[in-house]
């Protein structure tokens, strides 16, 4: 026993000895991330600007809208709040730049058997709106962004075929791909009894941009993030607007570079690089399994931090817009406050702990 005590002790010093570059790296590395963490990202959470509730912020993830940030992005831009989703129109590409929805187990029992009614957005300047003649013939789909089916009642369902929520979308991803995946979103809800922040829009990724009509701009991709509070799971399903039937679930902050936008300013940048292994099919959704954790994105450039004036800003735009008819009847009603709720807490803490972890992992290479 003596010798094997020895022995035990000459291994460790030797661990320690061909180690201690790497233990000293890691341990600085952990100090300085929890560092940065706690003394910034969560007073950053805790400190988000509360304002009333309205039916309109019921949409967005803590009240708070996605926010633009590239400049450009901005011009001839239009908060709209409609019955069950709301849009940042851009004049400029006569698309939405991005749509966000708040789906719930109590909004997706309501079904609403599908009726078409398309129709232009008439709150929307004439030279900057999507017109039904932009469409025709184009070869391309009138693509809903926030879909018909997430809609829990005739006003919103009216209100999805607002071409203000529709992108030119190549006929098989729409049909085929975009369709899966609205329905795997659906059943997360559904299956998990998850509460499901969707923020879904148009990727325009090169120079040259096809257009159809009078100037309506074909994207090249199509994107929709989600985040569900009550687990922690996040990440963004990106899919070419062509007929190659590919898409790929990526990092929030990889959705972020690509845009301009910051998807979700009411997270940190660590939540936003955890990635999980969301589900491409319904059917790949069971009810006793939950999503699980994929990787934690080190490359991509995430979205810079948004301040708590601006983030203010923006909610007013969405309070005093009015496209539609947005009622507080359209939408479930919830009390908001400054701090995060319980749900949000743990979901915070699963996510430090995994980044951590990457972190860790990652400096010791």
């Amino acid at each position: 026993m003596a010798v094997r005590k020895r022995k035990t002790k000459k291994s460790w010093v030797q661990y320690l000895n061909q180690n201690s570059l790497k233990i000293i790296l890691g341990l600085v590395a952990t100090s300085s991330f929890a560092i940065a963490f706690g003394q910034e990202k969560i007073q950053q959470l805790v400190t988000l600007p509360a304002v009333s509730n309205s039916a309109c912020l019921d949409q967005f993830y803590r009240d708070i809208p996605p926010y633009l940030t590239k400049e450009s992005l901005k011009k001839n831009s239009y908060p709209l709040c409609f019955n069950g989703f709301n849009v940042m129109y851009s004049g400029v590409s006569k698309t939405p730049l991005w749509v966000a929805e708040a789906l719930t187990p109590k909004r997706l029992s309501q079904k609403i058997p599908r009726e078409d009614s398309f129709h232009e957005e008439l709150s929307i300047r004439p030279e900057h709106r999507a017109t039904l003649s932009d469409y025709k013939a184009s070869g391309y789909d009138r693509g809903h962004m926030a879909p018909n089916a997430d809609m829990p009642n005739k006003a919103a369902q009216n209100d999805s075929f607002s071409l203000a929520n529709m992108v030119p979308q190549a006929p098989k991803n729409n049909q085929q791909v975009w369709r899966e995946l609205e329905e795997a979103t659906r059943a997360i809800v559904t299956k998990h009894k998850y509460d499901v922040y969707v923020v879904t829009g148009p990727v325009f990724a090169t120079k040259k941009l096809k257009t159809i009509g009078q100037g309506v701009i074909v994207p090249t991709a199509v994107f929709k993030a989600i985040y569900i509070p009550k687990t922690g799971a996040i990440g963004a399903y990106y899919a070419p607007n062509d007929h190659s039937l590919q898409v790929k679930v990526v990092s929030v902050c990889y959705l972020e570079e690509q845009l301009g936008i910051n998807v979700f300013p009411q997270l940190t940048e660590e939540q936003k690089r955890n990635t999980y292994n969301l589900p491409l099919k319904a059917n790949a959704v069971k009810v006793n399994k939950t999503i699980a954790y994929s990787h934690w994105d080190a490359e991509s450039q995430c979205a810079e931090d948004v301040n708590a004036d601006a983030l203010t800003a923006v909610q007013k735009d969405f309070k005093s817009s009015s496209a539609g008819s947005q009622t507080a009847s359209t939408t479930e009603t919830k009390n908001t406050t400054s701090s995060l709720d319980s749900d949000s807490q743990n979901a915070v803490a699963r996510q430090l702990v995994d980044a951590l972890l990457q972190y860790i992992l990652q400096t010791l290479k």
